[in-house]
C-alpha cells in the first residue's frame, strides 16, 4: 500500500475532500454561468438529443399515473406502444425534482426547466468531483489544478452534460467514475469499498452500455485481492457485499414480479442479477473465510471457480445475451436506422467516413495510455495506475468498437493526464527553464480534449465540399418551435421520420410509429414501408392505423437518405412536391422547417 495514503491522517483527508468538492463546485458555477449567458439554447433545441426527450416524456408518463413497473411507452410504435428497456431509476429522482420544483414554484412546466438544468449540472459537479479525487490519488495534491480545468473542459465539451441532457449517459459516467475514485481511497478507508460497490452495480443497473465498466472494475478488484490478499481483503469482501447487496435491491425494486423469469439482455433483469448476486457474493466470500483469503493458492482456486461459475451460468442459462446487441435487429432497420447512428458508428468507419474528427475522440485517450505506460515503465504507483489503466485501456478498446464509448475513456484520460501536468509543475518549481517551462505548456495543451475536438471540427469545416444551395429550405428541425403548428392540431397518429418520434411526443400531445429505439422494431418498420413504399402502400398503412397527419422535414439527412433510398417512394415525392390526392398541406406550415399533411377525411 502507498505510504501516502496510509499515512493521511482523518481530518486532512476530510479538509481534501472538502476543498476537492468546493474546487469542482466553483469549475460547474463557470460552466452554468456560460450556458447561463447563452440563454440555455439547448432547452429550446437539443441539436437531436431524443434519448433526452424520451426520457422526459417517460417521467410526464410516470408523473401522470403510469405505474412504476409498467416500462411502455404508449404514444410511440403501433397501437399499444413498446416496452422500453431503461431504468426507473433515473425517472425517480427526476420525478421527485419536478414534483419539489413545481411545489415551489407553481408551474410545471417552469419546474420542468429548472430540473432540465440543475440535474445535468448536479451530475457534472459530482462527475468532476471523483475525477479530482481520482487525480488526487494519482499525481497527488499536484494533479487537483490540473484535473479541475482539463476535466472541466472535457466534461464540458463532449455534450451529454448540457442543459437540457436527462438521458442516462451522464450518470453512468458519473456512478463509474466514482466507483473508481472509491477504489483508489480504499486502502485507506476499506469501507469506501462498500459505495464503490454500490456504484458499480447502479451504473449496471441504469443501463448495459456500462456493463463493459462495471465488470473490469469488478474483476480488477479481484485480481487485487489475489495478487495482495492481505491489503485488499477488505475491500473485496466490501465491494462485493455493496455489488450483490444494491444489485438485489434493484432487482425487487424496478422488476415486476410477474418479470422475474425473463431475461433481457438489453436491461436489468434475472440474467444481469443472477451474475451480479454470484460475483458480488462469491467475492465476499472468498474474502470473508480466512483459510482462503490467507493463502495465494487457495485464493487463485477461489477466484478461478467463481469466474468458472460464472461463464457456465451466462452459457447455461442465458446464451442469447453472448451474441451482439444488435444481432436481431431487421436488416432494414439496420440498413437506415443503425449504421447512420452516430455514437454507434466504430473507429474504422470514423476513419473512411470523418478522418478529421477522430483526434476529438480519441486523442486524449490514446495519449493518456502511452502517458501511464511510460509511467508504470518508470516504476508508478502499482495499484493505483493499474486501476485506471486497464479501465482507460477497457473503455478506448470499446470506443474503437462504438464512438458511445469515448465518453468514458476521455473521462478517464483525464486522471493520468492531470498526474502528468503535475509533474511537469513540480518540475519548473525546482529547475525553472525556458526548456522546461514550454514542456510543461505542451502537455496542458495537448491534455485539453477540447483543442482536439475544435482542431478537428477546423479541419473537417476546411476539408468539407462546399454545399449546393438548397433553395432556402430551413433545415432546423430539431428546435421546439419547429412542433408549435403540429402541437396546434388535434391529437392524433403521425407519420413521421424516427428522429422526429421523441419531439413530437415531447413538445405535442400527438402519437407517432418511429423512434430511434431497438425494441421499437415494429413502429419503425411500419414508418419505412410508407415512407419507402408507393402512395397506395403509404395510403393503405395511414388507414389502417388511424393516422391524421403526415410530417416531412425536407432538410433533415434522414429523409434525404429514405428519399435516395426510394426516390419514386411517398417521402420523396411529397419532398419534391407530388401531393397525393388522400393528403392535403396545412397551409400554415408550407415552407416551414416541418411541413404538415392532413390526411382527408373518408380517403
Amino acid at each position: 500500500m502507498p505510504a501516502a495514503h496510509a499515512a493521511i491522517p482523518a481530518g486532512e483527508t476530510a479538509r481534501s475532500w472538502r476543498m476537492d468538492l468546493v474546487a469542482a463546485l466553483l469549475a460547474t458555477l463557470v460552466v452554468v454561468v456560460v450556458n447561463a449567458h447563452a440563454g440555455f439554447p439547448e432547452l429550446a433545441n437539443t441539436g437531436g438529443d431524443n434519448d433526452s426527450l424520451l426520457q422526459l416524456v417517460q417521467v410526464r408518463d410516470l408523473l401522470g399515473g403510469q405505474g412504476w413497473f409498467d416500462m411502455h411507452q404508449y404514444r410511440m410504435g403501433p397501437e399499444g406502444g413498446f416496452v422500453m428497456h431503461w431504468s426507473r431509476l433515473l425517472d425517480a429522482p427526476l420525478a421527485l425534482g419536478i414534483l419539489v420544483m413545481s411545489a415551489l414554484t407553481g408551474s410545471r412546466p417552469l419546474a420542468e426547466q429548472i430540473v432540465q438544468v440543475a440535474w445535468p449540472a448536479l451530475l457534472f459537479w459530482l462527475t468532476l468531483f471523483f475525477t479530482v479525487r481520482a487525480a488526487r490519488s494519482v499525481g497527488g495534491a499536484g494533479a487537483v489544478l490540473p484535473a479541475v480545468v482539463v476535466g472541466a473542459a472535457a466534461y464540458h465539451f463532449i455534450g451529454i452534460y448540457s442543459p437540457g441532457s436527462l438521458d442516462h449517459h451522464n450518470v453512468q459516467v458519473m456512478l463509474t467514475m466514482a466507483s473508481l475514485s472509491l477504489l483508489l481511497d480504499a486502502p485507506a478507508r476499506n469501507w469506501m469499498a462498500l459505495p464503490a460497490g454500490v456504484c458499480a452495480a447502479l451504473t449496471l443497473a441504469i443501463g448495459m452500455e456500462s456493463a463493459p465498466y462495471a465488470g473490469t472494475i469488478g474483476a480488477l478488484v479481484a485480481v487485487l485481492f489475489l495478487v495482495d490478499g492481505v491489503r485488499e481483503r477488505q475491500i473485496a469482501r466490501n465491494f462485493g457485499f455493496g455489488f450483490a447487496g444494491v444489485s438485489a435491491l434493484v432487482f425487487v425494486t424496478t422488476v415486476p414480479m410477474s418479470s422475474w423469469g425473463q431475461a433481457q439482455c438489453d436491461a436489468f433483469s434475472i440474467a444481469q442479477f443472477v451474475v451480479a448476486a454470484i460475483a458480488g457474493i462469491g467475492l465476499a466470500a472468498s474474502a470473508s473465510i480466512d483459510a482462503v483469503a490467507s493463502r495465494w493458492q487457495r485464493r487463485l482456486l477461489a477466484i478461478g471457480l467463481l469466474a468458472a461459475t460464472l461463464g457456465a451460468v451466462v452459457v447455461v442459462a442465458f446464451p442469447q445475451c453472448l451474441a451482439a446487441p444488435y444481432a436481431g435487429l431487421d436488416p432494414r432497420l439496420k440498413e437506415l436506422w443503425l449504421d447512420h447512428i452516430d455514437e454507434a458508428q466504430s473507429l474504422f468507419t470514423l476513419l473512411v467516413h470523418k478522418p478529421a474528427s477522430v483526434a476529438a475522440r480519441y486523442a486524449t485517450p490514446l495519449l493518456a495510455i502511452v502517458v501511464m505506460a511510460l509511467r508504470l515503465g518508470h516504476g508508478g504507483r502499482r495499484r493505483q495506475d493499474s486501476l485506471i489503466g486497464v479501465l482507460l485501456i477497457v473503455a478506448f478498446l470499446v470506443s474503437a468498437w462504438e464512438i458511445r464509448g469515448s465518453t468514458f475513456s476521455i473521462g478517464f484520460a483525464v486522471i493520468p493526464l492531470s498526474a502528468w501536468i503535475a509533474r511537469w509543475r513540480r518540475r519548473v518549481e525546482v529547475s525553472p527553464s525556458r526548456s522546461v517551462s514550454l514542456r510543461m505548456v505542451a502537455a496542458w495543451l495537448l491534455s485539453v480534449n477540447a483543442l482536439w475536438a475544435g482542431t478537428a471540427t477546423a479541419m473537417s469545416s476546411a476539408f468539407e465540399p462546399v454545399k449546393a444551395d438548397d433553395g432556402g429550405v430551413d433545415r432546423n428541425c430539431e428546435s421546439k418551435a419547429s412542433f408549435a403548428a403540429l402541437a396546434g392540431q388535434p391529437g392524433t397518429t403521425v407519420l413521421a421520420i424516427s428522429n422526429l418520434g421523441s419531439p413530437i411526443l415531447a413538445y405535442t400531445g400527438h402519437r407517432v410509429f418511429s423512434g430511434p429505439y431497438h425494441r421499437n422494431i415494429a413502429g419503425n418498420l411500419l414508418a419505412l414501408d410508407a415512407f419507402l413504399g408507393s402512395d397506395a402502400d403509404a395510403r393503405a398503412i395511414v388507414e389502417s392505423h388511424h393516422v391524421g397527419l403526415v410530417a416531412v422535414c425536407r432538410g433533415s439527412v434522414e429523409s434525404q437518405l429514405l428519399a435516395e433510398k426510394a426516390p419514386k417512394g411517398f417521402l420523396a415525392g411529397l419532398i419534391d412536391g407530388r401531393v397525393p390526392e388522400w393528403l392535403e398541406p396545412v397551409a400554415a406550415t408550407r415552407g416551414a422547417p416541418i411541413e404538415l399533411y392532413r390526411v382527408r377525411e373518408g380517403g
